[in-house]
């Protein structure tokens, strides 16, 4: 059985859960100012990191939400926003070694991940009871999202009409699979967390698929490379840009 409810509340960003054999996934949505279900929005997916893992349906909107917030993206982009939120002890990509530091393992062909089924589901919901435009669903994330961003692509090749992964990491060798959507890849040079050459490594994959790819990096910034990219002004533009 796959369900998902909307709950009424003041937040902009409603209260939402989809249940899916068994299973609770939480997330967050944000519908265009004026929504009229006889329209079609371009929908985006967005996957939070692993600190904003849990059960609380809130910790998840900490970095990215206020970007669709501010007045300026509601009018001139108006779409579909949602945050779904991971469990505490999942992760949205199949990696080994992940609590090493600057350690991470990805499979060539990562498969039987049930937390994105779960979001594959949420996403075929509301594909099928929102005005969503199919050839313009976007997906992207940061650090753990970035991972699982990948991983999604993998998973739904012809899903995506762009993707965006900050400081994440995935195995080269899916490369040619993930080669259909644009992509836009940003890391931090000093990042102490996830190495800057798992980016590096993935767009040169995918530039020898001919993939519309470009790669972003920050001399001197950590982790936290999201706020880089939040604050560059082509970001959603060339985001919301993007059409199958």
């Amino acid at each position: 059985m796959i369900a998902s409810s909307l709950y009424s509340q003041s937040n902009a960003y409603k209260y939402a859960t989809h249940e899916q054999d068994g299973q609770r996934l939480p997330y967050r949505i944000l519908l265009p100012e004026g929504y009229d279900m006889q329209k079609k929005y371009p929908l985006l997916l967005f996957l939070h990191g692993a600190g904003e893992r849990g059960a609380d349906n809130e910790l998840q909107l900490t970095h990215g939400s206020e970007l669709f917030l501010a007045e300026d993206f509601r009018q001139r982009f108006p779409a579909i926003i949602a945050f779904p939120q991971c469990p505490k002890n999942d992760y949205w990509a199949t990696v080994t070694d992940r609590d090493d530091l600057l350690k991470f393992s990805f499979p060539k062909k990562p498969k039987n991940n049930l937390i994105l089924e779960r979001v594959e589901g949420m996403l075929e919901y509301l594909s099928q009871n929102y005005g969503v435009d199919k050839k313009r669903i976007y997906i992207g994330g940061l650090s753990m999202g970035a991972m699982g961003t990948f991983e999604m692509v993998y998973r739904n090749p012809r899903k995506f009409a762009a993707a965006f992964a900050i400081c994440g990491g995935a195995n080269t060798k899916i490369a040619r699979k993930i080669r259909r959507p644009s992509w836009r890849i940003d890391h931090g040079e000093a990042d102490e967390v996830v190495p800057v050459q798992l980016s590096k490594l993935m767009a040169d994959a995918l530039k020898k698929k001919k993939t519309n790819v470009q790669l972003n990096l920050y001399p001197g910034v950590n982790h936290n490379s999201w706020e880089n990219v939040f604050a560059d002004p082509t970001f959603l533009p060339w985001l919301f840009s993007q059409s199958k």
